[in-house]
Parts: structure tokens; C-alpha cells; sequence
């Protein structure tokens, strides 16, 4: 099937065939037996694989998780977490949410005089493996050896690296302060260029000491990584870096299956991760706001535009209440009130009534209680895949080190880097800030609390049907990518290649200021000129926004169509 083939059916609505207005081409692959997109093309046709050996669409998650804490370090891990939603055909969707937590030492404020991000102290309990393998223990079909052993032989073997990881491996190791200081000496041993010098495309990476660890997690399940062996060594860093996660720590983590958030958007069933992630609340709020201001499914031409300037001010505009919303009131459910807001159509449709079609708001003007003083950082460096198998089971999971290669401490002898993730906690109780900072109650630190999270892994149903699979890494750029994605195929009838190679834009209440894509500039120039105008500070991001590796499946032929974002590289690959 070419890229501009129409799968209306899927969704219910009309496509429109043509311009990709300027973008670098979306990869498409089609499928009757399953699919799975990922930011790794070696991750990718290893959940393939096991699709094709009998494999269900967990199943194939796990394997290709598992793959990408080989081919993907940068983001895929199992020093991290992160969360996936499972949608069985017929039945309710469900998140499991395997989100690091703080380690029993810490409290409020025990950040507030941090400044280095890149150290043993940022890690919060990793949270990978023991979701992986809870979402098995429900859902899986094939055996968990089966799912590890592929990621145990790339490691051990090596695997040559493309040019994307290329890119990202000299890009960490061009980080200012990596080269000198000993903390460090463990990363440049393990993904360091045998013989010296920059990695390049076609170079081979070899990961003995991660294949060891693999395989005691092949071999004992969760207890291989947190007891044993590969606990103690993860003690150990801790202990020689001044990092707070115990063998309690480790011991006590637990994962945890956790109802969806949903909403019912132009005439589609969105659903979403719930606390402690953002993401699925501040999506549906945007997206209920966006049809609330009348918005519907169309299809109608737009000249070849992406956006008109109307809809980008409308799409910042929500953008910038939902953050507000955000900011106020969410964080682990197990420490703070969820807010009753999560999905209320009239909730969004007052927010919405207090958006002026002409002019932008000011963001101060919309803190409230909120006491503004002039979140934390939140890196884009995380990474999303999506997964459908034959019987239309669908996963879209997303997971992350936060920054790009977390904490850059490598566990000595284990091969695998630690989260920086106990940035995404809000370091400064009471302190917000024009320039992002966060301080609301609802996501300061205590012991063993999970850290909010903007992660936006999305199921979307139609007649209780699966029919679309997305996400994206980036931070609190997530939300708005995965919203452009959504509006762009659900609202303007794009085809979900089109959607995925539009430009996107960002606005997160503060910094008060809309980012565009840098490839976009002069495709979105008049737009940008009227947004300013309207009293927007418009804003060249200087890089791409997102990477939203997607499936759908049209339920009436039974065609699964997988398309693999360009920005950040990765493949969708179909089972034959």
C-alpha cells in the first residue's frame, strides 16, 4: 500500500491524499498479522519475530523494551520506567504504570540546593523490569526466556549502529563535563568507542556486561534484577556515588495496574495513562476544549496548509490550560487527590469559553492560586513504541531515562545506565516560575512517591473498536505532539502519515511562548507573522518535536498500517 492510500474506515472519517507539505517522508508498512513501530529497526523486527512465532502483542512489547536497552540507550532501558497502555479487543483498557519512585530517603526537600543532573543522587528505583514483567504475567502467551534471549544475544554479539545512533552516541559523549570527571569512567568504558574517537554509521556495539545482566533477568525473571546479583551492583554504584536507592528500595518497588482516563472526542474513545502520568489528563482536556470550540471531523481541503493560523492559536490556547490544569493539581495518586476534572466535557467547555479567537491569553493571567515568582526540567529524551498483533490487541508504551542517557552513571559491572528521573519531581516547594519551574504541592518529593510524568502513550477506539496506536518521547512536549497527531488525523481527516509528518508546535503555560519545529520556519512563516500579531511569543525550537512511531487498523479489512516517524529515525515493521 502506498503512503497515500486512504483507510477512512479506520477512523470513520475521510483522507486527504497528497502534500506532505515539505517534511521528510513517514516509512509505511502494512500488515494483516501484526505491526510494531519503534525508534529501533533491530527492536522492531524482534517484536516482529515474536509476533510471527505465536506471540501476542505484550508479548512483542516486552521483546522489543527489552531490545531497545541494547540498540536504543539513549531512552530504552531497564534503569528506567515508564507506562503502557493494553487494549484487548472487547475489553477495558488498562495502564500498567511502572514509573520510578523516589528512594525511602527522600523528602520535600531534599533537591532544593541540586544543581548537577547528571549523577548517582538523580535516580529514582528503576521501574522497567518489574512493569514488563506484570504486564506478562496478565497478558503474555510465549515464555519470558523467549522474550529476553533476543536482547541477551544482540548485546553479546554486538550489532552495528546506524546513523541516528550514531548521532546520539557522540552527542553524549560531547556533553560538557563527561570526558574529565571519574563518576563517568564506567560510561566511557561501556559505550565508549573501542580504540577512541567519534562513533560512526556502520561502527559495531558490543554490551557484555548488559548481556550478563539480561540473562539473569531471562533466567529469574524480576528477582535477576531486583535482588541478586544485579542489585547488589546497583547498591554499589549508589554507595560509591552518594545515590539514595537500598536493597529495600529494590526490593519493595512494585508496578501496578491502574484504570485508564478516557474521553470521547469527535466521536472517537481516546484513552490515555492516568496519575501519576500528565499525559492522558492534559491531552483530553485539550482535545475536549479544541471540540468544545467547534471544532468536528472533517475533511475538507486546506490548500495544502498544515495548520491555518486559526487552529494553531486554538491548539496553543488549549495547550496553555491544560498545562495550567496540570501544574495545579496532578501527581501520584497514591500520595494526592486525582482531580474530577479528568474527561469532563463541561469542565473543558468553561475553560474553553474563556479562550478569545483573536488575541493570547496571558499566562500569568490564568495562575490563579498559583503563586507565580517571576516543574522541573523535563527532558525530551524518552522513547515510544507501538505494537498490534493479528487478533487486534493493541500496546502503546512509552519509557524513559528522562534525560538522554539519564543519570550517565553506568552500574559498574552490570552494562546498563541509571534514570536522572527524580528531576521530574518538583524540587522547590512553593516556587513557580515564568521560566517552567514548578513547585505545587501535588508533585513535591516523599518517600517511595512516583514522580508526575507528561508520558502519552494513547489507545484510541471507535465503536469499542481498536483503531489507532500512538505516542511520542519529548518531555512535556509530548502532549502537544501526540495532540497535533491526534487533531491532524481525527479533526482534519489526514491520512496518519500526513499527521505524523506535519509540523507541530508547543506551548506549556510557561515559559509563556509558542516553539515551532526549526524545519518549519518558512512553511509555517505567514502563520507565525499572524500568531505574533494575536500577541503570541512565537519561538524557532531550533530542532524536530517528538517522534510518534504509530499503528492503526482499519476493522473493517482487517489491515494493520504501521508508520514510523522521521525524526528521530526507527521503522515499522509488519508481520508477513
Amino acid at each position: 500500500m502506498s503512503r497515500t492510500r486512504c483507510v477512512g474506515a479506520v477512523l470513520g472519517i475521510a483522507c486527504m491524499i497528497g502534500s506532505s507539505f515539505g517534511a521528510p517522508r513517514a516509512q509505511v508498512a502494512t500488515s494483516t498479522k501484526g505491526m510494531v513501530s519503534s525508534a529501533s529497526p533491530i527492536a522492531s523486527a524482534i517484536g516482529r519475530d515474536v509476533l510471527a512465532d505465536g506471540g501476542n502483542a505484550v508479548d512483542a512489547t516486552v521483546a522489543t523494551a527489552l531490545a531497545m536497552a541494547v540498540t536504543w540507550p539513549e531512552a530504552g532501558n531497564i534503569g528506567g520506567g515508564g507506562f503502557m497502555m493494553i487494549a484487548p479487543p472487547g475489553k477495558p483498557v488498562e495502564c500498567v504504570d511502572y514509573r520510578e519512585t523516589a528512594p525511602a530517603s527522600c523528602g520535600p526537600n531534599s533537591f532544593v540546593k541540586q544543581e548537577d543532573r547528571h549523577c548517582a543522587q538523580m535516580a529514582g528505583t528503576p521501574g522497567t523490569v518489574r512493569g514488563l514483567w506484570l504486564a506478562h504475567q496478565k497478558y503474555g502467551k510465549l515464555p519470558w526466556r523467549r522474550l529476553v534471549e533476543p536482547a541477551v544475544k544482540v548485546a553479546a554479539k554486538g550489532f552495528e549502529i546506524d546513523h541516528h545512533l550514531a548521532s546520539s552516541l557522540r552527542m553524549a559523549f560531547n556533553t560538557s563535563g563527561i570526558d574529565d570527571q571519574k563518576q563517568y569512567a564506567e560510561l566511557h568504558r561501556v559505550y565508549g568507542r573501542p580504540g577512541g574517537g567519534e562513533w560512526k554509521t556502520g561502527d559495531t556495539l558490543k554490551l557484555p556486561d548488559l548481556a550478563r545482566t539480561l540473562q539473569r533477568i531471562a533466567d529469574e525473571g524480576p528477582d535477576g534484577f531486583y535482588s541478586g546479583e544485579t542489585a547488589r551492583l546497583i547498591v554499589a554504584e549508589m554507595q560509591a556515588g552518594g545515590g539514595s536507592i537500598t536493597a529495600d528500595d529494590l526490593a519493595k518497588y512494585e508496578a501496578k495496574i491502574r484504570s485508564s482516563v478516557h474521553a470521547t472526542v469527535w466521536g472517537h474513545e481516546i484513552y490515555g495513562p492516568p496519575p501519576p502520568s500528565s499525559g492522558g489528563a492534559t491531552l483530553l482536556l485539550m482535545l475536549q476544549m479544541l471540540e468544545a470550540r467547534g471544532w468536528k471531523a472533517s475533511s475538507a481541503a486546506l490548500s495544502g496548509k498544515p495548520w491555518t493560523v486559526d487552529q494553531l492559536h486554538l491548539v496553543a490556547e488549549a495547550a496553555r490550560r491544560g498545562f495550567r490544569e496540570r501544574a495545579a493539581a496532578l501527581g501520584d495518586p497514591d500520595f494526592v487527590a486525582t482531580p474530577n476534572w479528568i474527561g469532563d466535557a463541561k469542565f473543558a467547555a468553561k475553560l474553553a469559553s474563556t479562550i478569545d479567537p483573536q488575541h493570547a491569553t496571558s499566562s500569568r493571567g490564568i495562575a490563579g492560586d498559583i503563586k507565580i515568582t517571576a516543574g522541573p526540567y523535563e527532558s525530551e529524551q524518552t522513547t515510544h513504541f507501538s505494537v498490534v498483533d493479528g487478533d487486534g490487541l493493541a500496546v502503546s508504551n512509552t519509557y524513559t531515562l528522562e534525560e538522554s542517557f539519564g543519570s550517565f552513571i553506568v552500574v559498574r559491572g552490570a552494562g546498563f545506565i541509571l534514570n536522572n528521573e527524580m528531576g521530574d519531581f518538583n524540587w522547590r516547594p512553593g516556587y513557580t516560575n515564568e521560566e517552567g519551574a514548578v513547585g505545587t504541592q501535588a508533585n513535591q518529593i516523599a518517600p517511595r512517591k512516583r514522580m508526575l510524568s507528561s508520558q502519552t502513550p494513547v489507545i484510541v477506539r471507535r465503536d469499542g473498536k481498536n483503531v489507532l496506536v500512538t505516542g511520542s518521547p519529548g518531555g512535556r512536549t509530548i502532549i502537544n505532539t501526540v495532540a497535533c497527531v491526534l487533531t491532524q488525523r481525527l479533526a482534519l481527516g489526514r491520512s496518519l502519515a500526513e499527521a505524523i509528518e506535519a509540523p507541530r508546535i508547543h506551548q506549556q503555560w510557561f515559559p509563556d511562548r509558542i516553539q515551532y519545529e526549526a524545519w518549519a520556519e518558512e512553511l509555517l512563516e505567514p502563520q507565525l507573522a499572524d500568531l505574533t500579531a494575536r500577541g503570541h511569543k512565537v519561538e524557532n525550537r531550533g530542532a524536530n518535536q517528538g517522534a510518534a512511531h504509530s499503528i492503526e487498523i482499519d476493522p473493517t479489512t482487517g489491515v494493520i498500517t504501521g508508520v514510523a516517524d522521521w525524526r528521530r529515525g526507527g521503522a515499522a515493521v509488519g508481520v508477513e
